[in-house]
């Protein structure tokens, strides 16, 4: 849409929030809710998104936005659902499933870099986890799953809108946790997640279309660990 203001500021709630104006007038989510904000980190980063657009105003340009709206208007109606269904990644983690023997050097290579995420999850959390060679399903253990799910779930609504984009673009429960809990970096975990891509591309060259796709990724992966430091 076009841009109908000129200043975006923050202003502050009755409750110790903060909320964002626009001229003055209180910028809302998509689903009229008031933005209100627990951090003014986040607060001063968010209006300056508003702030930065130019004669049109481009969601895509405001990923704290967003995600702030998704705070508001799908994670606090129902935490636990939407936490559960991160905590899922986890039936599948993807640090579990190894290169065959075909692939010995890629096998290797996945042991030197996940290796240690696994063990600082299993220490963490007093968990194990079944390895597999190849891409054929083995369940996790029950109690791994549980615990897993626990520790998602004890994160505050705003760390959850943070991890939902981690760890869908890693597709890994651990990666996510990793980084909630200053484990592992942001880029750090996004190569980890990419390690088998980034092996293809040094054997058989970079496919254009997937590094296009895989550069997306990052930016998103980036604005959702700044908004995770943005809310701590």
């Amino acid at each position: 849409m076009k841009r109908f203001y000129k200043a975006a500021s923050v202003a502050p709630l009755a409750d110790g929030q903060f909320g964002i104006t626009l001229d003055g007038r209180p910028v809302r989510t998509p689903s009229k809710a008031m933005l209100a904000l627990d951090h003014a980190p986040l607060a001063a980063a968010i209006a300056q998104e508003w702030q930065d657009q130019g004669e049109t105003v481009n969601p895509h340009a405001m990923p704290l936005t967003g995600l702030a709206n998704a705070v508001i208007d799908r994670i606090a109606p129902d935490p636990v659902a939407f936490g559960s269904g991160l905590a899922a990644y986890a039936e599948s983690e993807l640090l579990c499933y190894r290169a065959t023997d075909d692939q010995a050097d890629l096998a290797a290579r996945q042991e030197q870099l996940w290796g240690p995420v696994l063990a600082w999850a299993r220490a963490r959390y007093d968990i194990g986890f079944t390895l597999v060679a190849g891409v054929m399903h083995q369940p996790q253990p029950l109690e791994t799953l549980t615990r897993l799910r626990d520790a998602v779930l004890a994160q505050s609504l705003w760390t959850l809108a943070a991890l939902s984009p981690i760890v869908t673009i890693t597709g890994s429960c651990v990666i996510g946790l990793a980084i909630t809990e200053g484990q592992v970096g942001g880029d750090t975990g996004f190569d980890l997640a990419h390690l088998d891509e980034l092996w293809q591309a040094e054997q058989w060259g970079e496919d254009h279309f997937a590094l296009q796709t895989r550069d997306a990724h990052l930016a998103d992966m980036r604005a959702a660990v700044r908004f995770l430091g943005l809310c701590r």
